[in-house]
C-alpha cells in the first residue's frame, strides 16, 4: 500500500490521529526534506524509518520504490508541509504506483489553498488551481489566461514575490478585480487581507509579508453582471 499522507501547514495540532497513526504503522516514510520532516516525527514519537524523496530525485528512486510496494512493504509520502503531490512532490510516484496496480490512499488533510479560498468571500462554487506560477518562460501566457477565467483562481507565491505578481495580475486583471491575500495560515501570525488588486498592491508596499502566501483572485465579470 502507498499512503499519501497530509502534513500540518502550520500548526501541528492540525495533524490528524489516523496522520499519527499510519506513519507509525508503515515500514518507510518517504520525505521532501528529511531535516523538516524529522522535527515532526519526533514531536509524534513516530520511529519508522525515514527516506529522501524530492522533485530533484524522484525520477531516480520512483521505479525502486514501486519495486518495494509491489514486493509488500507498506510507504507513507508526506511532504514538506500540506498534501503531496498539490504543489509538491508526489504525482509521479503515485501515477507509477497506479499503473503498478498498486493499491493507493490518500488520507484527508491540510492543504493551504483550502481555508485561504474560504476565508476570502469570493465565490468557491466553482474555482482554478494554478499553484506556483512560472517565474520566467510561460508566466506571461500564464497570467494571461487566468484573466480570461470566469471562476475564482488561485496562485501561490512567495513574500518576496508578492508585490510583483500582484502587480502583474491588476495589468492584466484591472486595478479593481476583488482579491484576497492569505499568509501564515495555521500559524500564530495568520492573516487574510482582502481588497481589490489596487488596495493589496498599496497594502503590501507599505507591509511587507511574511511567510507563504496564497492569492484568491475573483473570475471575470460578464457584460451583465458588469452592468448590474
Amino acid at each position: 500500500m502507498l499512503y499519501l499522507v497530509p502534513t500540518p501547514v502550520g500548526n501541528l495540532q492540525d495533524m490528524t490521529l489516523r496522520a499519527i497513526e499510519t506513519l507509525k504503522s508503515v515500514d518507510l516514510i518517504l520525505a521532501e526534506d528529511t531535516r523538516t520532516s524529522g522535527v515532526l516525527l519526533q514531536h509524534f514519537d513516530i520511529h519508522t524509518p525515514l527516506k529522501s524523496h524530492h522533485k530533484f530525485n524522484e525520477h531516480e528512486t520512483t521505479a525502486d520504490i514501486v519495486e518495494r510496494l509491489k514486493a509488500g512493504a507498506n510507504i507513507a509520502l508526506i511532504s514538506d508541509a500540506g498534501t503531496p503531490a498539490i504543489s509538491d512532490p508526489g504525482f509521479f510516484l503515485v501515477r507509477a504506483a497506479a499503473e503498478a496496480d498498486i493499491e493507493i490512499q490518500c488520507l484527508p488533510g491540510a492543504t493551504a489553498f483550502v481555508p485561504a479560498l474560504v476565508d476570502s468571500g469570493l465565490p468557491n462554487n466553482h474555482f482554478y488551481f494554478e499553484g506556483f506560477l512560472p517565474q520566467k518562460k510561460g508566466r506571461q501566457t500564464r497570467l494571461q489566461y487566468l484573466a480570461t477565467l470566469d471562476e475564482t483562481f488561485i496562485v501561490y507565491e512567495s513574500p518576496f514575490r508578492l508585490v510583483k505578481t500582484l502587480e502583474q495580475l491588476a495589468a492584466m486583471c484591472g486595478d479593481e478585480r476583488k482579491a484576497s491575500v492569505s499568509r501564515e495560515i495555521s500559524k500564530v501570525h495568520e492573516e487574510t487581507v482582502r481588497g481589490t488588486l489596487a488596495e493589496l498592491i498599496r497594502h503590501f508596499k507599505q507591509t511587507p509579508p511574511k511567510g507563504e502566501i496564497v492569492i484568491i483572485v475573483e473570475g471575470r465579470k460578464t457584460k451583465v453582471e458588469r452592468d448590474e
